[in-house]
């Protein structure tokens, strides 16, 4: 009998150490920049958006548990190379340079850099910003463009919003921004404006751990389900108004 109570509690202790240790590995963590509205951005105590909401449905997908880690934009690559975030969803662009660190899902909407200026600024094209003074956020595409322009400044901001402010106080002659942001930042200001020419066309997709090919996998099945029942459209639709 006592043989049998001991057996019983080891079978008993087994099972509750496998559910705790199998309570991390359900936990599926994003890591993101929540100052990129419309596709992450903070409300009180949550981050809310477009990204926030198509994780949560591949999470919901794969029988996990969604955990948003908002960090720096520059440290999120690092964070999904290390283990630390299991994806990385904020407004990336899919490049050739990032390929090098991480894999990408299957895109899920499309992008464009734009150019946000003061409404008196002489600058009405990408060509003008040769020789400017322009902000960026550090390590988004904007940053490695901007890079490219001819004899032209570039302050390094680890906000967007940061240096939308430097603009406003005319420390700098543009900001290079992600479209929607840039519109967002436009609409709340009687004294900015988005030049109409886009600055670049890119991809938004996933970013994965080089060595975690089942769970791109399962992203990318998951993202499928969702672009095929409409679902991806319907949740851009609710932040980006058709216009």
């Amino acid at each position: 009998m006592k043989k049998s109570v001991i057996v019983l509690l080891a079978v008993t202790m087994m099972i509750c150490l496998s559910a705790c240790g199998g309570a991390s590995s359900q936990k599926l963590v994003m890591a993101t920049n929540a100052a990129f509205p419309p596709y992450e951005s903070v409300d009180g105590s949550e981050i809310i958006g477009i990204d926030p909401e198509i994780a949560k449905l591949i999470a919901d997908d794969l029988g996990r548990e969604l955990v948003i880690e908002d960090m720096a934009f520059d440290s999120i690559i690092a964070a999904v190379q290390s283990g630390k975030a299991d994806i990385a969803m904020a407004g990336l662009t899919v490049t050739e340079d990032r390929k090098q660190n991480i894999n990408f899902s299957d895109p899920y909407t499309e992008a464009a850099q734009v150019i946000v200026v003061k409404k008196d600024s002489t600058v009405t094209c990408p060509d003008d910003l040769e020789g400017k003074t322009i902000g960026v956020q550090i390590g988004t595409t904007g940053d490695i463009y901007a890079g490219d322009i001819a004899d032209a400044v570039i302050e390094r901001y680890s906000k967007y919003f940061e240096a939308i402010n430097a603009l406003n106080q005319d420390k700098i002659d543009a900001v290079i921004v992600d479209r929607e942001p840039a519109k967002v930042f436009v609409n709340d200001s009687d004294e900015l404006k988005m030049i109409d020419e886009e600055f670049t066309l890119e991809e938004y997709a996933i970013g994965v751990a080089k060595e975690n090919t089942e769970l791109l996998d399962q992203i990318n099945a998951s993202l499928k389900k969702l672009q095929d029942s409409g679902k991806i459209d319907e949740i851009i639709n609710k932040y980006i108004k058709a216009e």
